[in-house]
């Protein structure tokens, strides 16, 4: 009996604190700032594949195409901050989500990352990463991934994540 209203007590109490964190939730993401709306793409880098590049297999490394996908991630991540009208603001990888490699990439691919912003947070923001070749008049999709980043702000030796937007 005593162990039963324990549980039914500790349940209520999960249910309130549960409904307060939705609340808390919504209110402070009611005036973070949002994505661009008509979902438009940026081209932030256009590579050519090299030789340099290429894994035992011929085709072009795994790791060289993470690299590329950070490396315009965050060209993608500036250009949509910039868009928001906010200034350029230190800011570093956090993660990378669902990367997804479709096709293999060759040497000699002009290969384009192009970069669509799906996500504003308080001190992050999410970019998804399109990469994409040209073959024989067709546009190919090749690999694609959501890379978060978060604003820093930097006192010598340590690094705090901080607010994109500050009022």
């Amino acid at each position: 009996m005593i162990n039963d209203l324990k549980t039914s007590r500790g349940v209520n109490e999960q249910a309130e604190l549960t409904k307060r964190v939705i609340i808390a939730t919504a209110i402070s993401t009611q005036d973070l700032p949002v994505c661009n709306a008509m979902n438009e793409r940026h081209l932030a880098i256009k590579v050519v594949m090299m030789p340099r590049d290429t894994n035992p297999h011929g085709t072009i490394f795994g790791g060289v195409l993470l690299s590329y996908i950070d490396q315009a991630g965050a060209v993608g991540a500036y250009h949509e901050i910039r868009r928001l009208g906010h200034g350029d603001q230190p800011i570093v990888t956090v993660g990378m989500k669902s990367v997804e490699f479709h096709r293999p990439v060759f040497i000699g691919d002009v290969v384009s990352f192009w970069t669509r912003c799906t996500r504003v947070g308080k001190s992050s923001i999410t970019i998804h990463v399109e990469v994409q070749a040209e073959r024989v008049g067709q546009t190919e999709k090749l690999t694609e991934a959501e890379v978060t980043y978060v604003v820093v702000e930097e006192d010598g030796k340590e690094r705090r994540p901080r607010r994109i937007f500050e009022a």
